[in-house]
């Protein structure tokens, strides 16, 4: 009798996945979507993300037994803050449109609610970012934008849209 396994995993993310994010974040067509300009940011942003890997406040999705995406949660130190916290999710390039990115969000809620009490989940994104979209099937909700956010090498502007949702 054979088992009928979800190619889809779920787990914590461990240090050794910092290689990954370095890879998406040095990928034009989803590093484009960061404000990371070089290795040395792509490296520190990276750093940044994994770090709350030691408490176990970050997941990776494993697809097919290939790492494909991360979601973290950018815990706050101050108590009277931690009822809230800003996260971050990044899906390789190929695996999106395979429902991965909205996995790794419920599965994230959950452990933001559950394990760590969190009331509020804010994000930040590019005003352009067609991730918008998943955000509001999510139960986001736009609370303010700012125009001027990114300053390119090229001079030109690009606004961000700031969203929330309460768990």
């Amino acid at each position: 009798m054979s088992q009928n396994k979800e190619p889809l995993e779920i787990r914590y993310t461990d240090l050794a996945d910092e290689s990954y994010l370095k890879k998406w974040l040095s990928d034009p067509s989803i590093g484009r979507w960061f404000p990371v300009a070089d290795a040395v940011e792509i490296k520190d942003a990276a750093a940044r993300w994994i770090i709350f890997s030691r408490y176990k406040a970050s997941l990776t999705a494993v697809y097919n037994k290939e790492i494909c995406g991360l979601a973290t949660l950018y815990l706050q130190p101050y108590r009277k803050l931690a009822h809230q916290c800003e996260f971050g999710i990044i899906v390789g390039e190929e695996y999106r449109g395979k429902g991965i990115g909205t996995k790794l969000m419920k599965s994230l809620f959950h452990l933001a609610k559950d394990q760590f009490k969190i009331e509020l989940l804010h994000l930040q994104v590019y005003q352009d970012n067609p991730a918008i979209r998943l955000y509001e099937r999510m139960g986001f909700m736009e609370f303010g934008r700012q125009t001027k956010w990114i300053k390119e090498l090229d001079g030109t502007y690009t606004g961000r849209v700031f969203m929330e949702k309460y768990l």
